[in-house]
């Protein structure tokens, strides 16, 4: 028989004299001067013939902000204690390695540090921006670890929505990345009370498929071999997409969102012969698109209006909001997602995430001489540090150096 500890109790990180000094610690790693500049001055600056524009919108968000600052304030309110997190706090290197360095060790992924079952209830757990499953969390509440939860409001307010999918027997079809933290704690959430489903759909292909079968059946087996690993345990096409509402991971991009309700809502009046179906019987949706993510879709959107040369995407190759804003680039004009300042190695030679062949590569010849306009934006999970050193690398292949930079 298992005994379950005693929950430790809810502590207060965010007091004042914690914060104080966790927001001086925090500005040491991620501020800039450079990037405050920039922003001071309407986001473009000139200097010997270059000229860098900085989408209006970029960098962290406040959920990022505040899973960063309340995972600093654990390793200095826990001193003595063993620090431990559920995976990346946020989808950036850099970031990661910093927590790393505060001595809070992952407890998921590819770059695991300790076991989730080794885990006591002397043992603080931090959960990150992203969430986590309900059965990771049950374990390690059955521990009585203390929990800091970072958890984003915007992610639990998916899981609000398809936890009420799921009491009300409904499916919920949500559109992400299967393999994504977010989308894994939203599925786990889908099914809490044994009741619901879910199937994850990625592309437009993926909800045309669903569509089509929607609208004229189809071949059970086959269905489930295309969406293996990516649907609820026991689920049947057959049976539940009788009912079906519609949820996000909150950094895909809102008008591919929009398009998967469409075309599924679409889908649900042909097969129903319905006049209206919208959040009524059979089809339901709610806009759960994180507001942050979409700011920085507005700002790229609106910066690509202008006459740039290139843009540069800074951020984690596993971000996927910094993902879809080098995927909004690469439609308009020549964009390069890099990690950081270090892979503009030269004028002739970057080194590049690929997004299609999900590797870095490197590109010849990418940086015009002067004059050159550049666009720089970034994703909600890069500090400013990263795109300082960007900006700082950029003007330094054109012979400026930073003093000249923050010169006014």
């Amino acid at each position: 028989m298992t005994t379950q500890a005693t929950p430790s109790p809810r502590i207060n990180l965010r007091t004042p004299d914690v914060m104080s000094a966790v927001q001086a610690q925090v500005e040491s790693h991620y501020r800039s001067e450079v990037v405050e500049k920039l922003r001071l001055s309407g986001g473009t600056l000139r200097r010997g013939g270059l000229t860098v524009r900085l989408a209006k919108e970029f960098g962290f968000c406040y959920g990022v902000e505040r899973a960063i600052d309340l995972a600093y304030a654990a390793a200095r309110v826990f001193q003595g204690r063993r620090l431990f997190i559920l995976g990346e706090i946020i989808h950036n290197p850099e970031v990661n390695e910093q927590i790393s360095a505060l001595g809070i060790r992952n407890l998921i992924g590819d770059h695991r540090q300790a076991a989730v079952e080794d885990l006591t209830a002397a043992d603080v757990v931090i959960v990150p921006a992203f969430g986590t499953d309900v059965q990771t969390l049950a374990t390690v509440r059955t521990k009585g670890c203390q929990i800091v939860d970072t958890t984003c409001g915007d992610v639990m307010s998916v899981w609000k929505r398809v936890r009420q999918n799921a009491s009300d027997e409904v499916t919920s079809i949500i559109h992400g990345k299967a393999e994504h933290e977010e989308t894994k704690a939203t599925a786990s959430r889908a099914i809490l009370d044994g009741k619901g489903h879910y199937l994850i759909v990625l592309t437009l292909a993926d909800t045309d498929y669903v569509c089509d079968y929607l609208r004229r059946g189809g071949s059970r087996e086959e269905f489930l071999a295309r969406f293996q690993g990516a649907h609820s345990p026991g689920f049947d096409p057959e049976k539940h997409l009788a009912r079906i509402g519609v949820a996000n991971q909150t950094t895909m991009m809102r008008g591919e969102t929009e398009e998967v309700q469409r075309r599924l809502q679409a889908a649900i009046t042909d097969r129903d012969h319905a006049a209206e179906t919208a959040n009524t019987g059979n089809f339901r949706f709610f806009d759960t698109i994180c507001g942050a993510t979409q700011e920085r879709q507005d700002a790229l959107r609106d910066m690509l209006q202008e006459n740039l040369d290139l843009l540069l995407v800074v951020g984690g190759y596993n971000s996927s909001n910094t993902s879809h804003l080098a995927e909004m680039g690469e439609a308009k004009l020549p964009t390069y997602f890099i990690r950081n300042g270090s892979r503009l190695e030269s004028c002739d030679r970057i080194v590049h995430f690929d997004l299609h062949a999900k590797q870095e590569i490197a590109s010849a010849s990418w940086l015009k001489p002067a004059p050159l306009t550049v666009g720089i934006t970034a994703g909600a999970s890069c500090p400013n540090n990263l795109i300082e050193e960007v900006i700082l690398r950029l003007f330094h292949l054109h012979g400026i150096g930073r003093e000249q930079i923050l010169a006014s």
